[in-house]
């Protein structure tokens, strides 16, 4: 269950009568508790409360207090041993009149009546498997009122067929913004009366719904229909629009709000009770921060089934704001102190600087970006005995592009709402009431495909007066015409979360998309994940204008063969990466999501102040480090890109790909398959052999295979199964379009590309590798043991090379150069191996680090018949398996440096210096 569908649950269970012995129960169910678990607390076989309530080991502890005594009864559950003894996050006690609970790891609690709870939801959410983010926690009001939006969504488009189609969808959600801002509007004293929208249609509007659709048309009729002529207040106007008495109250707003079409889908009796309830709530609570990237996914049919799941919170975005400009802006406040000339040169600065996001969704990182410099603006005004003058910063200053109408008019809307807000906060509610309405009508935020629009349309150069600009706030036509905006030594800082999607997850017209951008570069884009459509747009931008930019991207870009060839792309004409934060879980609200790998990229043109380095230790805290320089794997060494080796540097053995059958499946048995052919033993011996693929090796499964040469394909065709496999093979090759495939058919006996004699001691590993496991799944097999292309291998090669494999340095290694297959490590003798650097090695190193690899199959051998898969579960990992590992590392990271490394950080910084070295003397012989 994700956080909207929590809440829908909770806020059902407040509204039935209350049942003191199912409450409990249903309290449970509501977090997403499956049957069979609540059959078991029901029968008391997993409840492990000791004083009469229901306790769910590692979650929460509820009872059902005696009237009047809830205080009382949530003391004995902190008391009581059983909680503790649990593990408890929370207790709970009510008597269906009083409801509290306490969060004991934090001591939060919450006291409120009963039908009240629902509004404390988020406080929850760990009970669903949930990590909760404070936001979320602190404004349950952005789901609560998110869920309803979508029924109402869902309830006007199924009884308004033609308000669905492609035609007249921009429309419907063009209506929804409105309903937004009217809800937001009543409650915050924009219009004279609070609740004014939604007491109006529900006392003008039939209960049977019938006229519904034409009360709140004739509202927007009002709030399109000016109250002034010249400056004074004059009704002309709104006599010519005949408007009714009960409308009449309702302020002039436009701004291209309420510009145009008036038609309102008709409403049915739940439609209009849905509408009735959303307006009740408390929209002085809305959360522009969260509750944009929320309502986007009301609109989107791909989207709807993940509402809710798409809030980015506040402090990953200014993990892009605040390195990008905010620092900066907060150090030059320190600096200035009291001295009244540096702040007005600062105030003047910050009027001046435009944040540009081309991917801006719901607007985001548009309403923090101005939220926070509204901030140091107040700081500012504050300092200099100014503390209510108006604000300095137009929302012209935010610009942004958005694929989808939808989320661009919730973006244009929320930036309203995040203006007016600050007014209040900074000036007081008066002066922004005074100021508020109506609404300016420029507009910066552009509909449109940010990979086909020239950005240069949006934020040209300073000085310039040719822009892209739309007809008013909430419409964007590309035709429209240029207008003069001059704004002489601003800034410009280019920021945002662009899609990503690996190469093989876009649409023909993605790929069109990228084709556009990297069309006149040598690049290979094919393989580019579709995030790096904005990172070259961007570098052209840079070309032109001075500004820097700073993208949350996939970390597939930083990795594997897309270094190479986007990297140089992109630094070609003097930029450099100057801030990154390496790879982090970027996660949402979905319950026991694991979050996408993303980093966070800033680029500028070359210059000599530091660049930051982030990373994360092995504890979770964050590092960050000055260093003289990022490369585009995002560690602090100099510019390089790794490239694939045709044989190992230094002295490791050589790896290369098993066995390649070629044979649709038929020299291959399952061990069943096997035991069905009645084969002597001596007779197997000479024909069968054990195969492995990289799956076989990890989950322990019995596989083998024919291996004949001349001589005993002539015993293997006496027995008629054997025969039949043959022909099958034969028959494979044959009609195969490849050729080397069909050349292969005349010997349908031998595998089609062959590694191995059979004879060798293996040593393998899978050619995809699992991303939860802590190290690389290698191995040895006895002589005799074949293995198929879905491994790589190595043949009679020392033991020591196995040790370098299975250490943490090497995971690091092949995760940076090598890149991901989807989640999954994808595995390279070339790009990963070969390229491997290695310290020259003493005979005594080889001694140790062999001894090291004994110690590691020992430990796996001490649980047989364990699993390499079982083994190797990070939650479930065998202490003595892992203390080997652990020496294995401490004995290899020893030779490298005399110590252990700090982090992975660390690890590759060292990993790209020896390589530099290594490459560097290569070249030099």
């Amino acid at each position: 269950m994700n956080a909207i569908e929590i809440e829908e649950a909770i806020s059902a269970l407040a509204e039935q009568p209350f049942e003191p012995q199912e409450f409990p129960f249903q309290f449970l169910e509501a977090f997403g508790n499956k049957p069979t678990t609540i059959k078991k607390l029901k029968s008391g076989a997993s409840n492990k409360s000791d004083i009469g309530g229901v306790l769910q080991a590692s979650n929460i502890h509820i009872k059902i207090a005696p009237e009047g005594q809830v205080a009382e009864t949530l003391a004995d559950l902190k008391a009581s041993p059983a909680t503790t003894r649990s593990r408890a996050k929370f207790i709970l006690a009510t008597d269906g009149k009083e409801f509290q609970a306490e969060e004991l790891a934090s001591g939060e609690l919450v006291v409120c009546d009963y039908g009240k709870f629902p509004d404390h939801f988020g406080v929850f959410l760990a009970l669903a498997g949930i990590s909760t983010i404070q936001p979320i926690r602190d404004n349950a009001f952005d789901i609560r009122a998110t869920r309803r939006l979508n029924q109402l969504y869902v309830e006007l488009l199924r009884h308004n067929e033609d308000w669905a189609s492609e035609e007249r969808r921009p429309e419907m959600n063009h209506f929804m913004a409105r309903l937004i801002f009217c809800f937001f509007a009543e409650d915050t004293s924009i219009f004279n009366g609070t609740g004014l929208f939604t007491h109006t249609v529900d006392q003008m509007s039939a209960r049977d719904a019938s006229n519904t659709h034409e009360v709140i048309g004739s509202i927007f009729i009002a709030m399109n229909t000016p109250t002034k002529h010249d400056g004074n207040l004059d009704s002309r106007y709104r006599k010519a629009a005949n408007l009714p008495r009960w409308a009449d109250v309702f302020p002039y707003v436009n701004g291209g709000l309420f510009s145009g079409s008036t038609d309102v889908p008709r409403f049915t009796r739940i439609a209009r009770s849905i509408l009735i309830n959303v307006g009740n709530l408390d929209w002085t609570k809305i959360n522009p921060d969260i509750f944009g990237s929320m309502i986007q996914a009301v609109a989107d049919d791909d989207e709807r089934g993940a509402l809710g799941m798409h809030y980015t919170s506040v402090p990953n975005i200014l993990k892009v704001l605040n390195p990008l400009f905010l620092d900066d802006l907060r150090e030059k406040l320190v600096e200035a102190g009291e001295n009244h000339r540096k702040l007005l040169n600062l105030r003047n600065r910050i009027a001046k600087i435009r944040v540009f996001d081309p991917a801006c969704g719901s607007g985001n990182f548009l309403v923090i970006a101005y939220k926070e410099m509204r901030a140091i603006e107040a700081e500012i005004n504050e300092r200099r005995d100014e503390a209510d003058r108006r604000t300095e910063i137009p929302l012209t200053n935010y610009r942004g592009i958005e694929m989808r109408d939808f989320p661009a008019e919730i973006a244009r809307l929320a930036l309203i709402i995040a203006e007016y807000q600050c007014d209040v906060t900074y000036r007081g509610q008066k002066e922004a009431l005074a100021e508020f309405l109506p609404l300016d009508a420029m507009n910066w935020i552009t509909c449109n495909n940010a990979l086909r629009l020239d950005w240069l349309s949006i934020c040209p150069p300073t000085g310039m007066g040719v822009k892209h600009h739309a007809e008013d706030l909430f419409h964007s036509p590309l035709e429209q015409a240029q207008i003069d905006f001059e704004n002489e030594g601003g800034e410009t800082y280019i920021c945002g979360n662009p899609p990503y999607l690996g190469s093989q997850g876009q649409s023909g017209e993605q790929k069109a998309d990228l084709s556009s951008v990297f069309s006149n570069t040598n690049a290979n884009w094919k393989g580019f994940d579709y995030v790096a459509g904005w990172f070259k747009k961007a570098a052209d931008y840079l070309e032109k204008v001075e500004a820097r930019f700073a993208f949350v991207s996939t970390n597939s870009i930083c990795q594997g063969k897309a270094v190479s060839n986007l990297w140089p792309v992109l630094l070609q004409n003097g930029l450099e990466i100057f801030f990154a934060n390496q790879n982090f879980k970027w996660t949402n609200l979905a319950a026991h999501n694991a979050g996408v790998i993303v980093s966070i990229i800033g680029l500028r043109r070359v210059s000599s102040q530091p660049k930051y380095l982030s990373s994360i230790n092995p504890d979770g805290t964050e590092e960050i480090r000055k260093v003289s320089n990022i490369n585009a794997y995002l560690t602090g060494s100099q510019d390089i890109y790794v490239e694939a080796a045709s044989k190992p540097i230094g002295e490791k053995a050589k790896m290369a790909f098993g066995n390649m059958p070629i044979d649709g499946g038929h020299l291959s048995f399952s061990m069943s398959e096997l035991s069905a052919l009645n084969l002597a033993d001596d007779t197997k011996r000479r024909l069968i052999k054990r195969l492995l693929g990289g799956a076989e090796f990890v989950r322990g499964q019995q596989r083998f295979c024919l291996w004949l040469n001349e001589e005993t394909v002539k015993e293997a065709r006496r027995f008629p199964e054997l025969k039949q496999r043959l022909d099958k093979v034969r028959g494979f090759r044959m009609v195969s379009k490849r050729n080397a495939t069909a050349d292969l058919a005349d010997t349908p006996y031998r595998f089609g590309w062959i590694a191995q004699t059979g004879r060798e001691i293996v040593t393998l590993l899978p050619r995809i590798l699992s991303e939860r496991r802590e190290y690389i799944t290698v191995g040895t097999e006895p002589a005799g043991t074949l293995t198929t292309d879905q491994a790589y291998v190595l043949l009679d090669a020392p033991l020591w090379n196995m040790a370098l494999i299975a250490s943490r340095l090497h995971i690091v290694w092949i995760a940076t150069v090598c890149g991901k297959l989807k989640t999954d490590l994808r595995y390279s003798n070339t790009l990963g191996w070969n390229t491997f650097p290695v310290p020259k090695l003493t005979e005594k190193n080889k001694v140790d680090l062999t001894r090291c690899a004994e110690d590691i199959l020992l430990a796996r051998e001490a649980h047989f018949p364990a699993t390499i898969a079982d083994l190797y579960d990070p939650e479930k990992m065998p202490t003595d398996l892992r203390a080997a590992h652990d020496r294995n590392d401490e004995t290899l990271e020893r030779i490298y440096i005399g110590r252990r490394f700090k982090n992975d950080t660390e690890r590759l910084e060292k990993l790209f210096e020896l390589y530099t070295k290594m490459m560097k003397t290569k070249g030099a012989a």
